[in-house]
């Protein structure tokens, strides 16, 4: 395993950026919960895991107050590709087809992962693939900008199709249909051998 490659929407963090309600924003926990005002009762919002952000008290939403947040086995498993790149060479890509890219790069540079790293710097920048192009095409991409063979190459997707595609070339697929879990990279570790 030399490169490892995520998805975004509904792999790294969910909502999709199609199902939100315009760019992202951050939020005070406090008006994410909702002040308490004389006349309301209603109980304070709860606020969810995987909203970390570099403020400390503040939280990623759309403009309708819906959380973005990042899966607890995407959060788990990039702070694990952090440490293992001390010891070495690993790359960092994404495969992403978003409907809104700036979107993308914004909560990249807000959300953190489980040690505290800012999504942004958890990736290669110039390994970043989004364009509505066959996620295959990326893999092309990403395989003539680092010289790294298919079969060293790993990908995690929510959608079967993507994992299909990209599979063709030779490269190890995980489908992560409810967003990346701990057992996903668990599984990807013991299957090169890191347990």
């Amino acid at each position: 395993m030399q490169l490892v490659v995520f998805d975004l929407d509904y792999t790294i963090w969910q909502p999709e950026m199609y199902q939100i309600d315009g760019p992202p924003k951050l939020v005070s926990v406090d008006d994410f919960r909702g002040k308490q005002k004389r006349k309301a009762r209603a109980p304070p919002r709860q606020i969810p895991p995987g909203s970390n952000t570099i403020h400390q008290n503040k939280i990623v939403t759309d403009r309708r107050g819906t959380p973005i947040t990042v899966f607890d086995g995407a959060s788990h498993a990039l702070s694990e590709i952090n440490s293992l790149k001390k010891e070495m060479d690993l790359q960092v890509a994404i495969s992403s087809r978003t409907d809104e890219p700036s979107w993308a790069y914004q909560i990249m540079k807000w959300l953190v992962a489980a040690d505290g790293t800012p999504l942004s710097k958890c990736f290669d920048q110039n390994l970043i693939e989004i364009s509505y192009a066959d996620k295959a095409r990326h893999f092309e991409s990403l395989n003539r900008k680092t010289g790294i063979p298919f079969e060293k190459m790993v990908f995690f997707d929510n959608e079967y199709w993507n994992i299909q595609s990209v599979g063709q070339l030779g490269v190890k697929c995980y489908h992560t249909p409810n967003g990346m879990s701990k057992e996903d990279w668990s599984q990807c570790l013991k299957d090169f051998g890191f347990s």
